[in-house]
C-alpha cells in the first residue's frame, strides 16, 4: 500500500466511533467558528459580488449560497461561499502552513451534503469535517515545505475539500484518487507574499480553492483522470503514517480580530498597554512596534477598502486602540475612513526584531512601545497573538461569544443563538439543513 492508498483509506474508513471525544469537540468548535466567519463575511462587498457572479454564471441547483437568495449548483455555491468564508480574515488557521483550512473546507462540506444522493446526518458531517482538516493540513505541510516560497490556503485546502466531497459523494478507490489528484493539480498556485504586497479580493485563494475542490470531485465522478496527488512525495510519508493517531486539528489557532494573523500580536500588545495603564487615545504621542519580517511587510497605507484594512499592519493596531476591538464593523466602511484613525496610523513606526524573525513561523511575536504626551515610555514586552495553542486557546464560551458578536448582526440574536445550539449538538442533526440558517435570510439582512 502506497501513501496515497493510506490517505484514501483514512478518508473513506474513518468512523465517528474511532475519533476521540476531545477531537470531536474540537471539530464542533471549528464548525462553529467557521460558520460564523462565513455568515459574518456575507456583509462584505466581495461576498455579495461573488454571489451575484455565481448566480449569473453557474446554473441553479439545490445548494445554499449564504450571501444570496438563489440556490445554485455545488460548484457555484462553493465559489460564492468560499469567498464569504475568508472575506473578513477571522477564520481559523494553522501556524505551520501559514494559512486557513476551515474556510476552504466548510463551503464544500455544506454543498456536498446538500448535493449528495445519500444526505449525511450530523454525525457524518462532523466526521467528514475532521477528515477534511486532517487531509488539508497534511497537504499544506507538503505544499509549503519551502519556507521561502509558500502558497495560499486554496492551493492545499482544495485537496482537503476534495476529500470531504469525495467522502460525502461516496467515491471509492481510483475515483477518489483522481479527485484528490485533480484538486492538487488545478488548485490556485498564488504566493502568499504577493497577496500581502497587494491587498485585494483574491486574498488567500480560499474561494477558488473551494470551487476547485468541488469541481474535482464531480469531474472524477464522471471519469476524469488526473496526475497523482501530492501525497506521493517522500516528505508526505511520515505525515500520512500518523493519520488516525495524531489529530492536527487540535493545533489550530482561532482569531479574535478581523485582521491578518501576523498583525494580531501587535494588536494584543497595544490593547495590553491600554489595559495596564488605563491609557486614553489622546494621551498617545507615537508608537513603535518590533515584529518579524513578514509582518513588517504588511501594508501600512491608509485603507480604501476592507481588504486593505485587514491586510494592514498599522490600521488594526490603530482601530484597536480607538475602539478596543477589531470586529467586522472596524474593517468596513465608514470606519476605515475615520481621519483620527488615519492620523494615529501615521504615528506608528515598525521595525524587524531579529529574535522575533528567528522564531517565525513557529511563533509570531511583536513588542509594542507607546510614547505618551507626558513623556512616559510604555512597553508591552514580547507578545504572541491571542487564542494560540497550546496555552491561550479560547474557551467554548469565548468562541460562543465571538460567534454571537459577529453573527447576531446578520441573523438576529435569537436565530444566531438557535444556530449555535444546533452546531454544538450536531450529532443530533438529521441533515445539513439543521445547521444552516433559513435560506434567503442572509441576502436580505447583509449590510450596505
Amino acid at each position: 500500500m502506497d501513501t496515497t492508498d493510506r490517505v484514501l483509506d483514512f478518508i473513506r474508513g474513518l468512523r465517528i466511533s474511532d475519533i476521540p471525544h476531545h477531537v470531536l469537540h474540537q471539530g464542533k468548535r471549528c464548525l462553529l467558528d467557521t460558520v460564523g466567519a462565513v455568515l459574518a463575511g456575507t456583509a462584505t462587498p466581495v461576498a455579495r459580488m461573488m454571489a451575484d457572479y455565481a448566480r449569473l454564471h453557474y446554473r441553479e441547483g439545490r445548494c445554499t449560497v449564504l450571501a444570496g437568495n438563489t440556490p445554485l449548483s455545488p460548484v457555484g455555491a462553493c465559489l460564492a461561499n468560499g469567498y464569504a468564508a475568508n472575506a473578513l480574515d477571522i477564520d481559523d488557521g494553522y501556524r505551520l502552513v501559514k494559512g486557513h483550512p476551515g474556510a476552504c473546507l466548510l463551503p464544500v462540506l455544506l454543498a456536498a451534503a446538500e448535493e449528495a444522493e445519500n444526505p449525511p446526518d450530523g454525525r457524518e458531517l462532523l466526521t467528514a469535517a475532521i477528515v477534511g482538516y486532517e487531509i488539508a493540513l497534511r497537504a499544506g505541510l507538503v505544499r509549503n515545505a519551502d519556507p521561502e516560497t509558500y502558497y495560499t490556503s486554496g492551493s492545499w485546502g482544495a485537496v482537503g475539500g476534495a476529500a470531504v466531497a469525495g467522502r460525502l459523494f461516496g467515491l471509492w478507490g481510483k475515483t477518489l484518487r483522481e479527485a484528490l489528484g485533480a484538486a492538487d493539480y488545478h488548485a490556485p498556485a498564488g504566493f502568499v507574499m504577493k497577496g500581502v504586497a497587494t491587498p485585494c479580493m483574491a486574498k488567500d485563494g480560499v474561494g477558488w480553492g473551494a470551487m476547485v475542490a468541488m469541481a474535482s470531485a464531480l469531474m472524477a465522478r464522471e471519469g476524469f483522470t488526473a496526475a497523482e496527488p501530492l501525497f506521493d512525495e517522500p516528505m508526505a510519508a511520515p505525515l500520512v503514517e500518523e493519520l488516525g493517531e495524531k489529530y492536527r486539528i487540535l493545533d489550530l489557532y482561532f482569531k479574535p480580530f478581523c485582521a491578518c494573523r501576523w498583525a494580531q500580536p501587535a494588536v494584543a500588545g497595544a490593547l495590553q498597554i491600554v489595559r495596564e495603564h488605563s491609557l486614553s487615545l489622546d494621551a498617545i504621542e507615537s508608537i513603535r512596534i518590533e515584529t518579524f519580517r513578514n509582518a513588517a511587510a504588511l501594508s501600512r497605507v491608509h485603507p480604501t477598502n476592507t481588504e486593505q484594512a485587514q491586510y494592514n499592519f498599522s490600521y488594526p493596531v490603530a482601530v484597536a486602540l480607538a475602539d478596543g476591538r477589531v470586529s467586522p464593523e472596524q474593517v468596513l466602511p465608514p470606519r476605515i475612513f475615520d481621519l483620527k484613525l488615519l492620523e494615529l496610523m501615521d504615528s506608528i513606526r515598525v521595525e524587524v526584531n531579529p529574535q522575533f524573525e528567528a522564531a517565525f513561523p513557529r511563533k509570531t511575536i511583536s513588542q509594542v512601545h507607546i510614547r505618551t504626551r507626558d513623556g512616559r515610555e510604555l512597553t508591552s514586552g514580547p507578545v504572541e497573538p491571542r487564542w494560540e495553542p497550546p496555552d491561550t486557546l479560547p474557551s467554548d464560551a469565548e468562541l460562543e461569544g465571538k460567534f454571537q458578536s459577529i453573527v447576531g448582526p446578520i441573523l438576529g440574536e435569537e436565530e444566531a443563538g438557535r444556530l449555535s445550539e444546533r452546531i454544538w449538538n450536531i450529532e443530533d442533526a438529521r441533515s445539513v439543513k439543521e445547521i444552516l440558517p433559513v435560506r434567503g435570510c442572509i441576502g436580505s439582512r447583509a449590510g450596505p
